[in-house]
């Protein structure tokens, strides 16, 4: 299990059989359950899947350096979310979807934190639904969230017309619309957020973790810290990449469980665009 201060110890009676209202754990994705960022995991075979260019990917590698060495600033992480934006436009999403399910399994599988895992598994025996949020696009996430056997996910949703992405971006799950988007998707579902958790390495999602009765950090810097200590939420240290298959592990979600998810990431993304809409006529 992961070294935490303090140790979260997820009752083992599923809330409903408790008489309570339903609860979720939810998991920030890069760096609190992958030990890398998935959306820079697959620059290699976008690459090669002639959808970016070597000065395109060597870029991505650039910013991955600054996102696994926490030097991105939300200046620079806001000029990666609009060269994103730039990059995907006219990417045909077919393309994108089975790119990621062709190499999914080797650039996701191989880490996964052993202690994430560990957690997922707890928390889905204590009955609590497993959402993983992130500021990733959808295409990424949706079967990552498969891959674990989570039963929901929130992921940024870029826009899409005629089967290729035009640039725009419809939501974007980062910083405090992480939080908007829990809460909505809380009273979709009946979530008492108070008896719910949280788990994430950045001081962005601050909003995400203070949305929850029981926030937790992981591997955090020295500011992300400090904000865990005076908000006295849990410090977990992840250190065991492992490989999904060597410990037998298969994705768990079943037909319905996918079509509730998408039925739920299109609510949010409604929702979304109505809000966009609403602001711009305000």
């Amino acid at each position: 299990m992961a070294e935490t201060t303090p140790t979260p110890h997820p009752a083992t009676t599923p809330p409903h059989a408790r008489g309570r209202a339903r609860t979720a754990a939810f998991f920030d994705l890069d760096k609190t359950i992958i030990a890398t960022s998935s959306a820079a995991a697959f620059s290699a075979p976008f690459y090669r899947g002639g959808l970016i260019s070597r000065t395109a990917a060597l870029r991505s590698a650039y910013a991955h350096f600054l996102f696994m060495m926490g030097g991105a600033s939300e200046s620079q992480t806001e000029r990666l979310r609009a060269n994103l934006s730039t990059l995907v436009t006219g990417w045909p999403v077919e393309q994108v979807t089975a790119i990621v399910a062709d190499t999914l399994h080797q650039y996701i599988d191989p880490v996964v934190y052993a202690e994430a895992l560990d957690l997922i598994d707890a928390h889905r025996s204590a009955g609590r639904d497993v959402i993983i949020v992130s500021a990733s696009g959808s295409e990424l996430v949706a079967p990552i969230a498969s891959l674990l056997g989570a039963d929901d996910y929130i992921a940024t949703h870029m826009q899409i017309v005629d089967g290729h992405y035009t640039g725009l971006i419809d939501f974007y799950a980062y910083g405090p619309h992480k939080a908007t988007a829990i809460e909505e998707l809380a009273q979709v579902c009946g979530y008492d957020l108070t008896a719910s958790y949280a788990y994430s390495d950045s001081i962005t999602d601050a909003p995400m973790l203070t949305t929850v009765g029981h926030a937790y950090t992981v591997n955090p810097d020295r500011a992300l810290r400090k904000l865990a200590q005076e908000n006295h939420w849990g410090i977990l240290t992840f250190r065991r990449p492992v490989a999904l298959r060597r410990r037998g592990r298969r994705s768990a979600l079943l037909g319905g469980m996918l079509l509730a998810a998408g039925i739920t990431a299109l609510f949010l993304a409604m929702r979304a665009r109505r809000r966009a809409r609403q602001s711009r006529s305000a």
